[in-house]
């Protein structure tokens, strides 16, 4: 049974990756994770105010004693030491890689062009296999454009891509006018993966204390539809990695993702649900339905259920929609209420 496929140009050792999460905040829970069988793990992001913040007080506290004795100054953490506030994190990026004989990826997760350059070179430096940029960008004024968001993002890319050497990937939400398209500019401006989709976390409101409020859930399986109708749409028109993300619940979602041409299969819910042992669970399940269905390899039905070649996505898409319509009528008009 060979599990073994590539993503980023990287050899994992499985499709199952442990996306960015709290479950990997140490480098003792990277090695859980790697001891529980993932191809390879996310680390939690590094978020662009985190470092903000971390440079102004850097500069503050040189500003303040610029008039010191330069020997005093030796004290202070260098830039190449704490760039943006990254110390912490690089310490992370250094020891797990070190830990874990499985890929260990690097996130960024921001929403502004211009700075990422540092941060992710400092995490190439420490260690990290590949950067995963997870660009959370919600434009919530209406003088933004969709022309601007696009760019936004192609800038942010473009900056990281000519400042490392590792693969480059890149976390998308499913918003675009036309993911396809962004897709497509992403590739030709040398995203070496896009992670399909992110997930934005939206508020509730507590009609008692008049107040919104923040929250967090899990993914379940129905999420998956998207993102798999749209691996599904892009595996033979991008060069580029594709990686799957939410709605990964048991084996049968991995083999899914896999089925519409995922090259990797990334999961958090399920195992902060489950523990981190349910990753088990899952590679157990791929491997027992590829023995019932006579795969010796990933490779040999990875995409088996993407769109062909050559063919009229919107069309496809259409026909599919005017299918499930109809089916819905078949099913569910025979429970009218007769007159």
């Amino acid at each position: 049974m060979e599990l073994t496929t590539t993503y980023l140009g990287l050899t994992l050792r499985n499709p199952l990756v442990a996306s960015a999460s709290p479950l990997s905040q140490t480098a003792v829970d990277v090695r859980a994770l790697a001891d529980a069988g993932v191809g390879a793990v996310v680390l939690h992001s590094l978020f662009e105010e985190q470092v903000r913040r971390q440079q102004a007080l850097d500069e503050h506290l040189t500003q303040a004693h610029e008039e010191a004795f330069g020997e005093a100054l030796s004290y202070f953490p260098s830039p190449a030491e704490t760039r943006g506030g990254a110390s912490a994190y690089l310490h992370l990026v250094e020891r797990a890689a070190a830990s874990v004989d499985v890929p260990v990826i690097a996130s960024l997760n921001g929403s502004t062009p211009g700075g990422w350059e540092g941060f992710a070179r400092s995490m190439q430096d420490a260690g990290a296999a590949a950067i995963e940029l997870n660009i959370y960008l919600v434009p919530g004024g209406p003088a933004v454009s969709g022309r601007d968001v696009e760019e936004w993002h192609l800038d942010i890319l473009r900056g990281v891509r000519e400042a490392v050497r590792v693969p480059v990937a890149v976390k998308l939400s499913p918003y675009f006018s036309s993911v396809g398209a962004m897709a497509a500019r992403l590739d030709d401006a040398g995203a070496d993966g896009l992670v399909l989709f992110n997930r934005f976390l939206q508020p509730d409101v507590d009609v008692e204390a008049f107040t919104v409020e923040p929250g967090v859930t899990l993914s379940t399986p129905q999420e998956g539809r998207l993102p798999r109708t749209w691996i599904a749409l892009l595996r033979r028109q991008v060069a580029c990695s594709l990686a799957a993300t939410t709605g990964v619940e048991s084996g049968e979602d991995v083999v899914k993702y896999l089925l519409a041409g995922a090259d990797v299969v990334m999961t958090a819910s399920s195992l902060l649900r489950h523990g981190v042992q349910h990753a088990e669970v899952l590679l157990d399940s791929l491997a027992d339905w590829m023995t019932r269905k006579d795969f010796g390899s990933v490779d040999e039905f990875r995409g088996l259920l993407s769109v062909p070649l050559g063919t009229d996505g919107s069309q496809y898409e259409r026909a599919g929609y005017v299918s499930a319509l109809d089916r819905a009528r078949r099913t569910y008009g025979d429970l009218r209420v007769p007159d």
